[in-house]
């Protein structure tokens, strides 16, 4: 696999630079460094998503006919690679990363017309309505059910673990509209208003202290059929290419980061004059997280490589998703360990932007246990790691 830059991709390189240096500003660089688990803060969401749309860069993985970048598979890995270079917030997947893509893939013409300028613009901000409180990642066993009222589907049930519902104004949903069959059938994906009569969010609060997700329940809400993506109990389909999406790629650069972040604390020499680069089982630890943060990188490699033949994601995605999940745990165990006390204390107020409040330790500890609790649910968000095994054991070696 030939990565090297060519003397094009080496003048978008120096672009992406300057753009970052012009715009990146020291708010949306803390709010980053801050951040306290795998979701930025609204606010600081979409400040970044209107400079990056103004830009015409908030979709670089589109194709250009639908707003995105249209760009090669080289200039989206130096996006990647820059902006996590350069410390920048992140994007909202729900909307750019899944729903939009998933609507290019199956959504009727007039739906594509009407919902993918907003995603691009912000003005709609998605919400995923997969997991239900009995059904966890097994998604075939979900039971919301939605029962046909002339021209509308009328909901009833709750969604769970729905990260930033209270933030949405459209929701991407799976429902139950007929249970006769196998649980994979009749299912049916669903496009719906978040401010529709009968829905209510309700809070749930982390053991970091942080609010990503919540509870949604569903009360009698009508939702038109036209908003069917697909075809009536056919969603299932649907599900399984967004969730190529929603598995697949973007972390590697992050990781190279967040390890380089470990090393230079390593290199840095404590107060009885030792630095935590010189003990062998954290070196150890170190170049094997390294030797895995390239096995990532090659993955996501072929999976960038897939689509941009015009394919989508694959089974790769569930390897993806299980490396990644473990990687980003793991790391986050590690900088606990490096920063020893230093991670302990609890320091809501100080990882506010443009906060005067002192930080105890090293930058790095103010995030740090944070994190860490909020990356323990890594490994059972977007499927969990088990049932990515279960994939990767069917569809790649045959099981």
């Amino acid at each position: 696999m030939d990565i090297s830059y060519s003397a094009e991709h080496e003048t978008f390189r120096l672009e992406v630079r300057e753009f970052l240096d012009r715009v990146l500003t020291d708010e949306l660089k803390q709010a980053s460094a801050f951040c306290p688990g795998m979701f930025l803060e609204y606010e600081h969401n979409m400040a970044w998503h209107k400079i990056l749309y103004r830009q015409g860069w908030v979709a670089p993985a589109w194709p250009k006919e639908y707003g995105g970048t249209g760009w090669d598979l080289m200039q989206r890995y130096i996006w990647t690679t820059e902006t996590s270079l350069a410390g920048t917030p992140g994007t909202a997947p729900m909307g750019l990363g899944m729903c939009g893509p998933m609507l290019i893939g199956h959504g009727t013409q007039a739906q594509k017309d009407y919902y993918l300028p907003r995603i691009l613009s912000g003005e709609d901000y998605w919400c995923q309505g997969y997991s239900e409180p009995t059904s966890g990642s097994d998604l075939a066993s979900l039971s919301l059910k939605a029962e046909t009222q002339g021209e509308d589907l009328i909901l009833n049930g709750s969604k769970i673990w729905t990260t930033h519902a209270h933030h949405a104004n459209r929701m991407f949903i799976l429902v139950r509209t007929d249970g006769s069959g196998k649980p994979q059938q009749g299912i049916t994906f669903l496009l719906l208003d978040m401010d529709l009569p009968g829905i209510t969010v309700q809070p749930i609060v982390f053991a970091s202290g942080t609010h990503e997700v919540n509870q949604v329940f569903f009360d009698n809400v009508a939702v038109p059929k036209t908003n069917i993506v697909g075809e009536e109990n056919q969603g299932w389909t649907v599900a399984k290419y967004l969730l190529e999406f929603e598995r697949g790629g973007g972390g590697a650069a992050r990781f190279h980061t967040a390890l380089q972040r470990l090393r230079d604390l390593a290199e840095q020499t404590n107060a009885s004059g030792q630095r935590l680069a010189d003990e062998s089982s954290f070196a150890r630890k170190l170049n094997e997280i390294g030797v895995q943060v390239e096995a990532i990188q090659f993955t996501e490699f072929r999976i960038m490589a897939q689509i941009a033949k015009g394919g989508s994601p694959g089974p790769e995605s569930s390897i993806m998703k299980t490396m990644g999940a473990d990687m980003g745990q793991y790391l986050s165990e590690m900088m606990v360990e490096a920063l020893g006390f230093y991670a302990s204390p609890h320091q809501p107020e100080a990882r506010q932007v443009g906060q005067n409040i002192p930080i105890v330790g090293p930058d790095a500890g103010v995030a740090a246990f944070p994190r860490y609790f909020n990356y323990r649910a890594s490994s059972i968000a977007g499927g969990s790691n088990e049932v990515q095994r279960n994939i990767v054991a069917k569809m790649v070696l045959g099981l």
